[in-house]
Formats: structure tokens, sequence, C-alpha cells
């Protein structure tokens, strides 16, 4: 969202670099392979990093490229564009940012304490491709935020019938523990308001997801009782997903939006 704002017009750069804090002290930026360093002027894996500031740069010399989220699970893949390393990467680490329109992808990962390295990849198909050509549907922040709302009354029985709290008494203090744990980023100015209120009550449901998924201490979770568990929170897991990817990919829309009215 930071780098769309950026891109935009609708934030300076020193923000977008600053908007890196909450999830690590300190960023460093490499290409996945020789084809991908030459293109867009950034060093190979293994070589010494390039900062994010340089990853900026690049991402203005592809003129304001469509930036899309993606949070793929196994079993579920979509926007990573078939085969290569990048979805390999992408899966690895359960999140990612697709540049279709550039035919690249960027994958996150936490190497140190402190310390992320973005990974520049190719995607399989090269550029430009639109994003329908690497699975990446439009997917209406309305639909998302009903999505989730459905999914939390459908999921209610099934979450009671489990009483992860009863069975825990110590559950509510671990969900504010997650909770504060959880990095405090700030938005961008034009933030849509819808948008941030879909990703907020993601990241407070996906905190609880985390806690109801968590085996107990001692490892007393029986092997059906984990199945049923999982089979409960799914839909749940799926629509928060979901609604992530829309909140942040709205973001997006609404910044290219703005930049684009007379």
């Amino acid at each position: 969202m930071w780098s769309s704002a950026w891109l935009h017009g609708a934030a300076a750069s020193d923000n977008v670099l600053d908007s890196l804090l909450p999830w690590g002290e300190a960023h460093e930026v490499v290409a996945a392979d020789d084809a991908t360093a030459s293109a867009l002027d950034l060093p190979v894996t293994g070589g010494f990093p390039a900062q994010p500031a340089q990853l900026l740069g690049t991402l203005r010399r592809l003129g304001t490229p469509d930036t899309r989220l993606v949070l793929p699970v196994p079993g579920d893949v979509r926007g990573l564009g078939g085969g290569g390393e990048f979805p390999k990467a992408a899966l690895a680490a359960g999140e990612a940012v697709v540049l279709p329109g550039a035919g690249y992808g960027i994958v996150p990962h936490h190497i140190a304490e402190g310390l992320v390295r973005w990974t520049v990849h190719p995607l399989a198909t090269p550029g430009p491709v639109t994003p329908q050509d690497v699975g990446l549907e439009h997917l209406g922040l309305a639909e998302a935020e009903h999505g989730l709302t459905d999914a939390i009354r459908d999921s209610a029985g099934a979450l009671q019938a489990l009483d992860v709290a009863s069975e825990r008494p110590s559950v509510r203090s671990e969900l504010s523990a997650r909770l504060r744990a959880r990095p405090s980023p700030d938005w961008p100015d034009g933030m849509p308001g819808r948008a941030l209120r879909v990703l907020q009550r993601a990241e407070e449901i996906g905190a609880i997801l985390e806690v109801a998924s968590t085996e107990e201490p001692g490892g007393a979770l029986s092997a059906s009782a984990a199945e049923r568990r999982a089979d409960a929170l799914r839909p749940l897991s799926e629509a928060v997903r979901t609604a992530r990817c829309a909140a942040v990919n709205e973001a997006v829309r609404v910044f290219a939006d703005q930049a684009n009215r007379p």
C-alpha cells in the first residue's frame, strides 16, 4: 500500500521506508537470478544486497506497476502464475507481492532477528501479462467482507463445540499477547476507510485463529480432535486470507485512481 501511495504521489519515499520498520529493523533487496539482476539493476542473490530505496527506484523505472498482494497456502496458489522458483518461494513464505504487468514477483523472508530480505523473481509467464494471466481475479471488498462475516457465523457453532477457551483457561491472555506482538504499521494518507476496517478485522480474527489452532501445552490434543479443529477453522482461515488480500488490493486501486483523476 505504501509503495502504491508513493508511486502515485500520495506519500514520500522516506515515509515508505519508515513503514518497513514494524516488520524488521533492517531490510535488503536481491534478485533471484542473473537475468533479473541485469534487467532491474539489482544485485543477485549471494552478492552484496541493495537497500529498499533502490527497489523503489526500480519500481519507478517499471512505470508505476500494478501491485497485488498474494497469501498462498498449500492447495491455493492463485496469483503465483504457474511454474518456476517464484511460486515455491512465495508458498514457503506464505506471502508475496506480484507485479503482473512488469512480469515480476517479490518475496519477503525473515532471515535473522530484525532482518528481512526481499527477493525479486521473474514470473513464469514473461511480462507484461494481465492479472488474469497469473490467476489474480478481482474480488470486491464488499464481497470479501461479507465472506468474512459469513465464515464467522458458519464457524461459530463448530468453534463453540471445540470449546478451546474452557480447555485452556489462559486463552484470553494468549490472545492479548499475540495482538500486542503483531506489528502496528502506520497507513498512508488517503487510505480508504472501508479497506482499513476490513484489514483490521481480518487481523484480529487472524490472531484468534492462531490461538485456536495452537495445540494445548503438553500435546494433549488427540489426532482426531486436532483434525476436527483444523476442519472447523479452515473456512475462517480462508476468509481471513481473502479479506486481507482484498483490502490491500483495494487500497492500491484507490491510490491509482486518485492519481489518474484530472
